[in-house]
Order: structure tokens, then sequence, then C-alpha cells
């Protein structure tokens, strides 16, 4: 698929199931979010891949996360929602903005940079056939995520990307360009 192609029908796809990328695709999804924009070069980005048996204890962590954000036990059925949320995908992405303070570069802008790799993720993954949602909620905000992750303080996570093979497509919205562009005049 062409990269204009790739960009202008790329759709997050949240129905997926095993297989989850292969090796050599998921090299391109990792290589595709180091070209994001980077103002600086600072390269402020890092990522966590969680596949396999870690899924499970990641959803473990999802529960502990959930736990602390309550301020104590959460009920069975959620818990077991929580710890299912991993499963729906082979392949998880975490990707964190591995943020550093700069006198020229405020942390915004690293990110953004963060951001925009996740979105260059997305796509790679969509121009070889992975279906890929990026997932975000509370939990990924909560102190107690960051450290089951083993991140540092300065990091922050930017969202989840889950990978898999679509088990279904659907139709991508019209969306005309004019009605979001506005020309300046000064």
């Amino acid at each position: 698929m062409d990269a204009l192609t790739a960009l202008h029908t790329r759709n997050s796809v949240n129905l997926i199931e095993e297989p989850g990328p292969s090796a050599q695709q998921l090299d391109n999804i990792i290589r595709a979010g180091l070209r994001a924009c980077d103002h600086g070069n600072l390269k402020p980005w890092k990522y966590l891949l969680i596949d396999g048996p870690a899924r499970e204890k990641f959803g473990n962590l999802m529960v502990k996360v959930k736990e602390a954000q309550n301020g104590g036990p959460i009920e069975k059925s959620l818990a077991d929602k929580l710890r299912k949320k991993p499963m729906r995908a082979p392949t998880i992405i975490v990707v964190v903005a591995n943020t550093q303070v700069h006198e020229k570069i405020p942390e915004i802008e690293q990110l953004l940079s963060a951001g925009a790799g996740a979105q260059m993720m997305m796509t790679a993954a969509y121009a070889q056939g992975i279906g890929a949602i990026w997932r975000s909620g509370s939990l990924m905000f909560h102190s107690e995520m960051q450290r089951g992750l083993g991140l540092l303080e300065t990091q922050k996570i930017v969202g989840f990307i889950y990978l898999g093979t679509p088990k279904v497509t659907k139709p991508l919205p019209e969306l005309t360009p004019e009605l979001f562009l506005q020309r300046w005049e000064g």
C-alpha cells in the first residue's frame, strides 16, 4: 500500500484476534514510530511490548491500579473485566513519552512527538494489514500504572496500541477537508 493511500484510508479496528504482527511487521511499526516529528532530535519516546503471558500480568496490573484509584478492593465482576482487557489483542505496545527538561523544547512538544509516533505506528500497522486501535483511559494516568510498568516519574503513558488480525472491518466515514480547513487572511 502506498503512503498516501494508508494515510487517507487508515481506520481503527477494535475487534482483533490472533495472530499478532510478525517480528518483521512489528519492526516496521516501531521504525515508523521512530520517524515522528521531533523538535531538537530528542527522541522522546519509549515503547513497551506486551504479548503472550505478559498480557495476563498486565490485566492483573490493571486491577491493582483500579484498586489504588478507588482506595480499596473492587467488585469481582469489574476485576474480571479488567483482567480480560489485555486479552482483546495478541500484541500491545505501550507508547511512552520519555520527556526531559530542555531550555528550548517544552514538555508539551515532547508529548506531542510521542503521540505523533503512536499515530505513525497506527498507520504502519494498517499499511501492513494489521488491525490496530489506540486505547487509553484513566488507569494510564495513575502513578501505580507507571510504577507497575517500571516507568520513571518523567515518563508518561501516551496510550496503548492493541494489534492483531482484524475480525471485521468497518466502513470508513467520508470526511471532506473543506469542512475542517479555513484560510487565514491575517
